[in-house]
């Protein structure tokens, strides 16, 4: 092994969460366990997102070991990436462990056997290896504090986090004082299709997105969306005035600016994805509804809606469902519901009035389950995918592949709100996506702040 580089012992979760990990070490050697490699032996069975990632860790291991004939494992294997991996080239070597370490059994009591026969091989490697520094990477915490205190150097692995902090998140909106029309001298206006647009010079140093929401000075500011973004210029565009009385889209106004800002988003033709991020109560899901209803029945933009969401529960499951594939994610769909009820509680037409509504809305809104959505395409379709802090980076990916011509799609959720064990607020393919999508022209993005709920729900938020 080279002396000059760092030896990182994987553990099983690291590549129970990023296959593609043991490549992600750039120049250094990666090592191992005999643990290891029988816990992800005993994982790799079922259906499930683990199973799938360490059946691709068996092959990607088992494609470096048919590369390298004669295989000799005491020299490590080259870490050579497979056709078809689009990430930075590996020049460090791949370990396994040969033998079984000396017992560090007056360290580690009975407890977790995994951990610690983990702990024992890092060890013996610390002992046999004084001129290379060994690093345990690992992401159960409880792991690296038992590491910290038998002074063992380990870290958590870093490169699932779309980003390091949540705060450093894209928000989509940003406020500026008066002074900022000064900042940029000589503005151009002109007016088309309605809007007034404004172009401005770019600075050195400015960071600007297509899509990103603006508002100019105090009060009753200006409200604006850059258009377009080039080496040179900034093209901004006033934005539809859905606060007042005189815009609705079926029926729903927005309360403040925030609602005001994804609903231009919502409804721009130009647009095709977008992301909404908020608290419970700040109107998401009513205003992807409203939009997309009022996109697919008036407008005639879109065939139908298609709604889907992550089926992770908040408490105990209650078992399996009955009935079809919509029958069966229905329990899931309480929001959907709640807010359907909101868009046609109308008293036009009494209750015959309502029903044809509701039958209308049932032909054209379909609710289709997250487990299916491999090989679809989706054509002209307003598709909507709720509670999306539950959906991993590989979940969002083969979602948003679905997209064929002419389809919008709608990612929302609160990644204060994650049910699932496996994800984080940085790791979370919500996040991932706001991160990637920032500076494409096609994507747009806001965080709802404000709670319009009611006051109770306000308040609990706040304060539970």
């Amino acid at each position: 092994m080279g002396k000059n580089k760092r030896l990182y012992v994987i553990d099983t979760n690291v590549l129970m969460h990023d296959p593609t990990a043991l490549f992600r070490f750039e120049e250094h050697d990666v090592f191992i366990p005999m643990m290891v490699l029988e816990e992800l032996d005993a994982a790799k069975k079922g259906l499930s997102e683990v199973g799938r990632n360490v059946r691709q860790v068996s092959r990607l291991i088992g494609e470096m070991m048919a590369r390298q004939q004669p295989v000799d494992l005491g020299e490590g294997l080259e870490l050579k990436l497979p056709d078809g991996l689009e990430l930075p080239v590996a020049r460090g070597r791949l370990f396994f462990q040969m033998r079984m370490p000396e017992s560090h059994s007056s360290l580690l009591r009975d407890g977790s056997f995994a951990d610690n026969e983990i702990l024992s091989t890092v060890l013996s490697l610390k002992e046999s290896l004084d001129t290379q520094d060994v690093i345990l990477v690992s992401k159960d915490i409880n792991l690296r504090i038992k590491a910290a205190i038998l002074g063992v150097t380990a870290e958590d692995y870093f490169n699932d986090r779309a980003l390091d902090d949540l705060s450093l998140l894209y928000k989509g909106l940003t406020f500026e004082d008066q002074t900022f029309w000064d900042r940029y001298g000589d503005v151009e206006s002109w007016s088309e299709n309605g809007h007034t647009h404004y172009r401005l010079q770019r600075r050195e140093g400015d960071d600007w997105y297509p899509n990103q929401c603006l508002v100019i000075g105090e009060g009753d500011g200006i409200e604006a969306i850059v258009t377009s973004v080039s080496g040179k210029q900034v093209v901004l565009k006033l934005v539809t005035d859905y606060l007042s009385g005189k815009q609705g889209v079926w029926g729903i106004q927005a309360r403040n600016r925030e609602q005001n800002f994804a609903m231009n988003l919502l409804m721009d033709p130009d647009i095709d994805f977008v992301t909404l991020m908020g608290t419970a109560g700040t109107g998401k899901t009513l205003l992807t509804l409203a939009t997309g209803l009022a996109q697919t029945l008036d407008e005639k933009r879109y065939k139908e809606i298609v709604v889907t969401r992550a089926t992770v529960s908040i408490g105990e499951d209650i078992g399996y469902l009955p009935g079809t594939e919509e029958e069966k994610m229905t329990p899931w769909m309480g929001a959907l519901t709640d807010n359907l009820e909101v868009l046609t509680q109308s008293e036009e037409g009494g209750e015959w009035g309502r029903a044809a509504t509701n039958d209308l809305l049932a032909s054209r809104i379909k609710i289709r389950s997250l487990n299916f959505m491999r090989g679809r395409t989706f054509l002209n379709r307003f598709v909507i995918i709720d509670e999306a802090q539950n959906i991993t980076p590989k979940q969002m990916k083969a979602l948003l592949t679905r997209a064929g011509p002419g389809t919008k799609m709608i990612c929302m959720g609160n990644v204060g709100q994650i049910d699932t064990p496996y994800l984080t607020e940085t790791t979370s393919g919500l996040t991932f996506a706001v991160d990637r999508f920032k500076n494409w022209a096609h994507a747009g993005h806001i965080t709802l702040r404000r709670g319009e709920r009611s006051r109770l729900a306000d308040f609990a938020s706040e304060a539970l």
